[in-house]
């Protein structure tokens, strides 16, 4: 709250004195005020804290449409301010335990699709990679959807033998963009099936 934006009366081109004279004040769109004039400075600052992700979602830009209200003459200016995305949530992994029941018969190079992690930023701050701890039998490979999302497949390194080793286990992390970077992990549970 009281962050500084900008100056309306400099971006319209008028003085302080003009802008506090024709009584200046802001009509926003949406329910909520999230942005403030000082009609003596022209100044526009934060009123109340704004969540990205609670405001546009995924959406790309993130933009708060508003108009600048002049009276003597009225006038009117749209305006928009764009919200930027900080790295303010990890992924996370709705299921923290991942069961995956893979018979002794797969054949190496065989992939199988993993849970996705969740992560509410977006950009680089969104979920970039994921990997796995070191383990005898399983590769990870991120891959992109046609949307941009990111999501995991495992590969069978080498051939499983549900007699010398009925479990196979090992963690899964998904790491984000940011900076520093977050990251949210889960265990993997490899059943093999006879």
């Amino acid at each position: 709250r009281g962050s500084f934006v900008a100056n309306i009366a400099k971006d319209l081109g008028l003085t302080r004195e003009e802008l506090s004279a024709r009584q200046a004040r802001l009509v926003h769109e949406g329910e909520k005020q999230y942005l403030q004039l000082n009609p003596h400075t022209g100044d526009l600052v934060v009123r109340e804290q704004m969540d990205r992700e609670e405001l546009c979602g995924q959406s790309e830009p993130c933009l708060l449409r508003f108009e600048v209200l002049l009276e003597s003459p009225l006038q009117s200016f749209r305006a928009e301010v764009s919200l930027t995305d900080i790295n303010d949530h990890a992924p996370v992994f709705l299921n923290k335990e991942i069961v995956l029941k893979i018979p002794e018969s797969a054949m190496p190079e065989a992939r199988f699709l993993l849970e996705s992690a969740q992560d509410s930023d977006v950009g680089n701050n969104s979920l970039q990679h994921y990997s796995i701890s070191s383990n005898d039998y399983f590769r990870i490979y991120t891959q992109r959807r046609s949307d941009g999302r990111r999501y995991a497949e495992l590969m069978l390194d080498r051939a499983l033998d549900r007699e010398k080793q009925p479990e196979v286990a090992f963690s899964v992390m998904a790491v984000d963009g940011g900076s520093p970077p977050r990251s949210g992990t889960a265990l993997i549970r490899v059943v093999v099936l006879d």
